[in-house]
């Protein structure tokens, strides 16, 4: 079964910056794409960004031109980078990755933008 291991959240001033890290248990050449969601309190569970194969990205709307979703594949690493971050970028950021075998998720890590 592989694993996903979220890292690189944590508390960040408004206007700051963070680099997400997905680790995978095997070659992200597996997957067939893979992305990032977030879930705010009191609201549900939002796709923020996505790579598939051949490295096409989407993204929502609310990050377009702030965030960046890349791979890594000699580490068997995603990275979503987060720039000129906002109080509304708070959640629990997931990552995700869908194979032939199913979807698999990372246990989630905490960004909250402060001041």
């Amino acid at each position: 079964q592989v694993q996903l291991v979220e890292s690189g959240g944590g508390l960040v001033q408004p206007g700051g910056s963070l680099r997400l890290s997905c680790a995978a248990s095997r070659t992200i050449f597996s997957f067939y794409d893979m992305g990032w969601y977030r879930q705010a309190p009191g609201k549900q569970r939002e796709l923020v960004a996505l790579i598939s194969s051949g490295g096409s990205t989407n993204y929502a709307d609310s990050v377009k031109g702030r965030f960046t979703i890349s791979g890594e594949y000699s580490k068997n690493t995603v990275y979503l980078q987060m720039n000129s971050l906002k109080p509304e970028d708070t959640a629990v950021y997931y990552c995700n990755g869908r194979s032939r075998i199913g979807t698999a998720w990372g246990q989630g890590t905490q960004v909250t933008v402060s001041s």
